[in-house]
């Protein structure tokens, strides 16, 4: 405190920036940097240092996150493997993936599927493809498929939030805030 009674700057050390001439105080602690008489100069310095390189990372333009950096916590789905595929070919995020699916309901009503049974004949059936993990389909299954290999035939259960959210899909018969299940076969990454 002898440097506040020195430069005449007295009274309660929170209140002295305030009610101190910014001119005087300003050149009192120019005065006290320039004498060296803070304590451990040495990390004055290095924080000196750190600040100018955070402006100078401030001044460079920011990449814009995209939706898979963001940090959003653990994955609104649970997966369990039916079938184990080859365990050496897992698709890319761009990848197109080739998928037999059947989703369902909680309560088991199936409101699609791609496979043939015996009630529905599709003439032709042929594998759902679509590029992955770029939001062609639900979040659940871009983010579960980038985990799967090929051959591996997965149960999926996703979360509302991963799936059709709050407005549900009326033409699908899915209500809002519905947890989907699904059997996904991945047959093929090209």
């Amino acid at each position: 405190m002898p440097f506040l009674a020195e430069h005449k700057l007295l009274g309660n050390i929170k209140n002295v920036a305030k009610t101190a001439n910014k001119d005087h105080l300003v050149t009192a602690y120019n005065h006290l940097f320039e004498s060296k008489r803070f304590k451990g100069t040495e990390s004055i310095s290095k924080v000196s240092e750190q600040v100018k390189n955070v402006k100078l990372n401030e001044d460079k333009p920011k990449e814009t996150k995209s939706e898979e950096t963001l940090d959003e916590g653990p994955p609104k789905y649970v997966k369990s493997v039916l079938k184990k595929g080859d365990k050496t070919n897992f698709p890319k995020k761009g990848d197109v993936v080739h998928c037999w699916y059947t989703g369902t309901l909680q309560d088991g009503t199936v409101f699609d599927t791609n496979i043939q049974t015996s009630s529905k004949k599709k003439k032709n059936a042929k594998p759902l493809s679509f590029k992955v993990g770029i939001g062609k389909v639900i979040r659940g299954w871009d983010e579960a498929l980038l985990t799967m290999s090929k051959g591996e035939k997965a149960r999926l259960e996703i979360e509302p939030e991963w799936a059709y959210g709050k407005k549900g899909q009326p033409d699908a018969k899915i209500p809002p805030n519905a947890k989907l299940i699904f059997e996904v076969e991945l047959v093929d990454i090209d």
